[in-house]
């Protein structure tokens, strides 16, 4: 009877066998598993810096275009005409009322600067009759600089034969109901005109 519940001794190694490889397929399982989570961690952290090193060269890149566009809108610097500081009596009735103003002219072309300087004595004239119909209280404003200094850029190119027309005048002429043909614009190549110095007394 002790003889029959004894287990045959050929079934014990195969009850270890089939152990052992549930054993060594878990643990082959979570080394897998590991492995997978650490290279989906390490693809994720790359794939991050990528992304902000993208960014931050996507930052940079339209400052750069903005840059390259400043350059090619001035590939050479503008030229600068100063003209000697008018000193000129103003208009005004109540009082007498003089005005030393120093203007610079800024043109694009150096050439055309040049020859601007042939026609200095016409411009000055044409300048010192505009600031002789001006009064202290219209050169005072800021509006009325800024007039004056559309009435220079125009007056600067006249003797030169390049009639700049005056919007605001030509706005204030026009009949109500009747529009007026209106001409090409004509290219000024006095860009701006700069204040270097404004005294009224």
């Amino acid at each position: 009877m002790s003889a029959a519940a004894a287990p045959p001794a050929g079934d014990a190694p195969v009850a270890a066998k089939k152990g052992s490889k549930k054993l060594i397929i878990i643990i082959v399982a979570v080394v897998l598993l590991l492995a997978a989570a650490g290279g989906g961690a390490i693809f994720l952290m790359k794939k991050n810096a990528a992304d902000e090193e993208s960014a931050d060269g996507d930052e940079a890149a339209p400052r750069a275009h903005a840059v390259e566009r400043k350059k090619d809108a001035h590939k050479t610097p503008p030229t600068f005409v100063p003209l000697d500081p008018f000193v000129v009596n103003l208009a005004d009735r109540d009082q007498e009322r003089y005005a030393q103003i120093g203007l610079t002219l800024e043109i694009d072309d150096a050439h055309f600067a040049d020859e601007l300087k042939a026609y200095m004595p016409a411009i000055r004239n044409g300048i010192l009759m505009i600031l002789a119909h001006k009064t202290s209280e219209e050169l005072l404003a800021r509006e009325g600089k800024e007039k004056l200094a559309a009435e220079v850029l125009r007056e600067a190119v006249r003797p030169l034969g390049i009639e700049i027309e005056d919007e605001e005048a030509e706005a204030a002429a026009a009949t109500p109901g009747k529009k007026k043909k209106r001409k090409a614009p004509v290219e000024n190549p006095v860009k701006k005109v700069h204040f270097s110095n404004f005294i009224i007394q």
